[in-house]
Order: C-alpha cells, then sequence, then structure tokens
C-alpha cells in the first residue's frame, strides 16, 4: 500500500488568535468548532491519481482537543471518481496509514460523509473554501513584523508536521450541516503546505 499526497491545507476556527489548541492548551471558546480543508495539487494511490481533489472536515470538539474525541463531517470531491473515493475516504479515514492515522485517533464520532462540489480559492494571502448550501469559509494571513508573515513552527498538534504554519484571519467561516451550525468572524486561520504519505 503506496501512497502520497501533497498541496495546501488550512483550517478556520473558533479560538482567538493564536489557536492554543495548536500547543496542547484549552480552546479559547471552551470547546472547538473548525472548518478543514485540503487541496490535493499532486496525489497518487498506487495508480490513482488524486491530483486536483479537495478534502474537507468540519469539526467539532466539546473540550480540549488533544483529550476529547471529535464529532467530524466529512466532505469528498464530487468530481473524484468511484476509485479516487474510495482512495481518498482510504487515506482520510486513517486505513491507508501515516500522518492521516495518527489525526483519525482523534475522530468519535463521525456524523456523515458526502460528495459535494468543493471549490478551493487561493490568492495572495487570502485561503478560500466553498460547499453549496452548506459551508462558506476565508481566512486571511495576519501581517506581522517587517509587514510579512506570522509563523508557528514545532506546534504539538499539527494538522500538516514538518511545516511551518501560516497565521491567518478568518473573515467568514460559515456552516451548517448534520445539526451543527456556526457563523463566525474574526478568530482564528491557519494555513500551510502539507505532505502525507504512507509509512514505509
Amino acid at each position: 500500500m503506496t501512497w502520497s499526497l501533497k498541496g495546501t491545507y488550512f483550517e478556520s476556527c473558533n479560538c482567538e488568535s493564536a489557536c492554543p489548541c495548536l500547543f496542547l492548551s484549552p480552546p479559547t471558546e471552551g470547546e472547538c468548532t473548525a472548518l478543514v480543508g485540503w487541496h490535493i495539487e499532486d496525489g497518487d494511490d498506487e495508480g490513482v491519481s488524486l491530483s486536483g481533489l479537495n478534502v474537507a472536515l468540519a469539526v467539532h470538539s466539546p473540550g480540549h482537543m488533544a483529550t476529547t474525541q471529535w464529532t467530524v463531517a466529512v466532505y469528498v470531491d464530487e468530481r473524484a471518481s468511484e476509485a479516487q473515493n474510495a482512495s481518498l475516504m482510504k487515506i482520510f479515514g486513517g486505513q491507508g496509514g501515516g500522518h492521516p492515522a495518527r489525526l483519525a485517533t482523534h475522530i468519535g464520532q463521525i456524523v456523515g460523509v458526502r460528495s459535494v462540489p468543493i471549490n478551493f480559492t487561493a490568492s495572495n494571502g487570502k485561503y478560500g473554501l466553498t460547499i453549496p448550501t452548506i459551508a462558506d469559509v476565508e481566512i486571511e494571513a495576519i501581517t506581522g513584523q517587517g509587514d510579512g508573515p506570522i509563523t508557528i513552527t514545532g506546534h504539538p498538534l499539527a494538522i500538516a508536521p514538518g511545516f511551518a504554519a501560516t497565521v491567518a484571519r478568518t473573515s467568514r467561516n460559515q456552516f451548517s450541516d448534520h445539526g451543527m451550525a456556526w457563523t463566525l468572524t474574526d478568530k482564528t486561520g491557519v494555513f500551510s503546505p502539507f505532505a502525507y504519505q504512507s509509512e514505509q
């Protein structure tokens, strides 16, 4: 079983900046609601190309993210063929090993899996993801010293280990599905490259 993915990851959550969950501290609001998205720029699973596809998770953690099991809704790009969908579900569901398997240990309940249109955008430090009638999210990098980006490295709760996370602020984060709903602005955003692969 050999697979690899690389591309861009981003998320928007309800914590004040910068999200303390990254450092294994409690969320600023007592619970965490987040929309996490991956745009796969280059991906392959034993000959099945996954390049250009998107995956998203809506996440609710009722407490400390490192110690509380998450409730998630899964969204897979509707452009994926049956074989591509199976590969994405295997990888992001944790059955394919690698870092996604580590992330999957935090999931306590999957409330639904949908094949949907996912539109991913990236331009000039702004990242967005829309799922019609379900989700509309945009984050923008926060300017730091010397008008440069603010980055975090070595954080223990990492969706994309090995890469510096750029801190952003949420312009909008609207989500409603499976009994979960939120509308957020001016909260935490994070983005970075990501690279996952099966364990060798």
